[in-house]
């Protein structure tokens, strides 16, 4: 199957969806122009509160669309940008991916993955059970985030539904995403 992006969303608020857009222009080291969360430093509410000087290792939010499947089989009404992802990929093990790991969105646009989008509490204002949905337990009792991984912006570039999705393994050992 070929990786290509689904859809891609910003919101310059503090909202928990992100309307969809025809592109969005990714800019290296801040994120995606004009949304709520570009900034060298973290821009997330909850972390800005903890570290306001902490870098931004969630300058986009990307989430597979195969989970949209999943939970939409589920009985859940969740469309791309829905769950506050920047972009919906299709065909591409996010959560499978090692940190470190880069994508090359389009022609030009290069993000590098950081690690997991810890869902919180809010989902569940967005379809109550949901966030039950995107959790998940190993075999031996650890938790599984499916909603999506975090990166930063190593190359900019406008970024369009349809366009290819290339997968750069980093160089050394995999490394498991934890949370950012």
């Amino acid at each position: 199957m070929t990786s290509t992006i689904l859809a891609v969303s910003q919101s310059g608020r503090h909202t928990f969806s992100k309307p969809n857009q025809l592109s969005i222009r990714l800019l290296r080291g801040l994120g995606v122009e004009g949304d709520a969360h570009m900034g060298e430093k973290v821009r997330h509410r909850y972390h800005v509160a903890r570290n306001p000087d902490a870098p931004n290792l969630r300058q986009v939010h990307l989430i597979h669309g195969e989970l949209l499947d999943e939970l939409r089989a589920g009985g859940f009404s969740v469309g791309p940008g829905d769950m506050g992802e920047n972009i919906t990929t299709r065909g591409v093990d996010l959560l499978g991916l090692s940190r470190g790991t880069r994508l090359r969105l389009g022609d030009f646009a290069i993000v590098e993955i950081t690690g997991l989008r810890s869902p919180c509490k809010q989902i569940d204002g967005f379809a109550p059970g949901l966030l039950a949905a995107v959790l998940d337990r190993t075999p031996d009792g650890g938790v599984i985030r499916k909603s999506g991984v975090m990166a930063v912006v190593i190359a900019g570039g406008e970024v369009r539904p349809g366009d290819p999705i290339d997968i750069q393994p980093r160089s050394g050992p995999f490394e498991a995403l934890a949370p950012v």
